[in-house]
Order: structure tokens, then sequence, then C-alpha cells
């Protein structure tokens, strides 16, 4: 894997779709925002999204990792990845919508294969056609990193269940038709001196009992999150997902998986922001006329940021490709979370550091990706999570 800001696919297919994405995002979709005014403050939704799923559906990209069963192309996670990638690289605001990370196939993910026929029918098939969205609502305050501590029940009732509970940080929230709720199973869990176990649910958030709430507005100033607050909201025995008890595997169970295809979009940020400061370097003039990036401290900088950058996405491209050939990639995946996290925060602190007071104004691309990529080093996991993982696998494993 040579070094590029703009990379080019040996394999035919892979080119062919990143040309293709690349031509959407660049053209039409930058064209879309442009003409309404949509940044990344911008309140955004339902509207401003489903133009999008479905003009993206008929381009072929939404949902476009699925099998061909179910409209997509079936690609490799490498293909995916490189996907991702130009999605982050993009600097659309919109560019989430695309495949279907915000609320569409790809925020599903693996539930497909736990489905039954009517939640097939009413519900993820739908979900991949662009006519209804959904949210991942697992966390809790109290139950981050350590979601066996969290606190929402489900209660068997007759033909269903009664959930109480209050969920954060459910992504799509604010566009979401239903919610993918993992619950504990009441009568379980350290205060009956047992293991807790959990379920997975379809709840529709026009529910009896089920209220969505504004959730906390992130560093990056996205309004894209919700607080789900359940209070005795009855779901159907039908919206059971898989077997109860079974919750927290069918939540966790592309754990690994998902870890890894986070890094791809992170890295096309991180693209993105060596592009602009690159940029800023030859059009800034210091004293003398001279350009910015003919100052050796500049040199070092931004040839600093492209090996940081080089080596993370070389590893995550390894990692993805062990993965595809079906080898399990459990350490590999964590390094790639860490390093690619840690890499991106560097990388971005210094392309503020070079913009200088550009970099810290509001409203400035680079102190809006400083912000954006600074999350990824908390989201999905802490880097001292991760840290925790690797270590606990080489202790075990070597």
């Amino acid at each position: 894997m040579t070094f590029s800001l703009r990379p080019a696919y040996d394999d035919p297919r892979t080119a062919e779709l990143v040309d293709r994405l690349r031509d959407y995002l660049d053209g039409e979709l930058a064209d879309h925002e442009r003409e309404r005014g949509i940044t990344p403050a911008t309140r955004l939704t339902r509207a401003d999204l489903e133009p999008i799923w479905h003009r993206s559906r008929e381009l072929g990209f939404y949902g476009i990792h699925l099998p061909e069963e179910y409209g997509g192309q079936n690609l490799t996670y490498t293909q995916l990845a490189a996907l991702k990638e130009e999605i982050g690289a993009s600097g659309r605001v919109l560019a989430h919508s695309v495949l279907g990370d915000m609320g569409g196939p790809l925020r599903a993910g693996d539930i497909l294969k736990h489905a039954t026929p009517h939640q097939l029918d009413t519900y993820l098939l739908p979900l991949i056609r662009g006519e209804r969205a959904c949210c991942f609502s697992l966390t809790e305050t109290d139950a981050g990193s350590d979601v066996r501590s969290m606190r929402t029940v489900a209660v068997p009732d007759g033909d269903g269940y009664r959930l109480t509970g209050h969920k954060v940080f459910s992504s799509a929230g604010p566009f979401a038709d239903f919610a993918i709720v993992v619950a504990r199973m009441a009568g379980t869990g350290e205060e009956e001196g047992d293991k807790p176990l959990f379920s997975a649910f379809l709840v529709d958030l026009d529910s009896p009992g089920c209220r969505v709430e504004d959730g906390a507005t992130p560093m990056s100033g996205e309004h894209i999150e919700s607080d789900i607050v359940l209070e005795d909201c009855h779901v159907p025995a039908a919206n059971l997902l898989g077997e109860e008890g079974k919750g927290m595997r069918i939540a966790l169970g592309r754990v690994t998986t998902n870890r890894l295809l986070h890094c791809p979009t992170v890295l096309g940020a991180t693209r993105r922001a060596i592009a602009l400061t690159l940029d800023r370097t030859r059009t800034r003039k210091v004293a003398g006329g001279q350009p910015l990036l003919m100052m050796q401290a500049i040199q070092h900088k931004v040839a600093d940021m492209a090996t940081d950058f080089y080596a993370a996405r070389s590893m995550t491209y390894t990692a993805l490709a062990a993965l595809d050939e079906g080898r399990e990639v459990h350490a590999e995946a964590l390094m790639c979370k860490l390093f690619v996290a840690e890499s991106a925060f560097r990388i971005l602190d210094e392309a503020v550091q070079i913009h200088g007071k550009e970099g810290l104004t509001q409203g400035n691309e680079i102190e809006f990706l400083f912000r954006k990529i600074r999350m990824f080093r908390v989201l999905t996991g802490t880097s001292e999570i991760q840290r925790n993982g690797i270590a606990k696998l080489l202790a075990f494993n070597h």
C-alpha cells in the first residue's frame, strides 16, 4: 500500500465504486448542501436526510455492503472501508447518510440474521429501502463501557414485555422511527445474586410510554443524538430480536468488525485535514514572502503528519484484509482503534497549530475536524479500554 492523499485501487471494482462515490460527494451532494446552506452546526431534520437516502439508493450506495438478496452488492470489508474512507474525506455534512450510517442499513448492523420474517417485513426491509430509520439504544448514563450495569429493565407481561429505562447517546435518534433497545431481564442481575440476562427489542418510537428527547450536544456540535425514555412501554413479543437473554450477544456480536470499520471514516477525515493543511502551507506567506511550507519546522510537522497517517491506514487495511480471509482479528481491531484514534488526534492538533488563529475559529473546517476527531478517542471504547483489551489478549494468548 503506497502513500497518497487520493488513493487509487488495483481492484477494478473498488476503483469504479470509489470514482463514482467521489463524483457524487464532490458534485451533486456538494451542490445540494450549498444550495440549502447546510453546515455541521445545522439542526438536521428527517426532511434533510430522506432525499439523500433515496438518491443514494438510486445510485446503488445505500446499503451497498449488504448481500445481494437485500439489494446490496455483497462487498468485502476492505471494499466497504474504501468507501467509508471517501465519506470521511469528502467534507460533506450529509455524507453519513450515503452508505446508511445515519439511521440506515449500516446502523442496523448484523441484526438481519436474527430477525424473523415479520421483523424483516415491518422494520428492516423498509429500513434498507430508505423508508424507515432506526437508532441503536444501548448506552446509559452509568453504563457506558460497563454495559452490564444498565438499569433499563424488561418485564414479561402476557403477550409481550414492559420496558422502563433511560437510554442516552442514541445516534440518529432525531430521525428514527424505531430503536433497537437492549434491556436487562427483570429478576436477573447482581441484586438478585445471579448473572444478568439481556434481551434486544425493536421498539417503535411512537409507542405509548416511549419518549424521544433531545440528547446532549457532543463537542462536534452536531445535532444527531437523542435520549430514549421508556416508562412502562409495552413491546409485543413479536418484537423480541433473537432469543430472550441473548440480547447482549446480538448487540456486541459485530463489535470487532464495527471497531475496525469506524477507522476508515476517521482516516478519511484525517486525510482531508492533511490536504487542507498542505494547501494552507503552500498559500500562506510568511516574512519575506515565502510560503509557510518553506520553513523547516513546518516541513517536519507535515512530514510527521503524513507518516502517522500512512502507518495508521496501512495497519487498518492489513487487519481488514485478514478479516476478509476469515481470520480472527480481535487484537488487531483493538490496536487499530487505539492507533488510529491517537494518531488522528495528533495530526489534527498539528493541523490546528499550523493554521494558527484560523484553526481556532468556529466555522473553519480544521477547527470542526479537530473537535470531531477528538471524540474518537472516547467513542466506541476509549483508548484506555482498547489498551486493556490488548493487554488482556497478550496475557492470555501468548
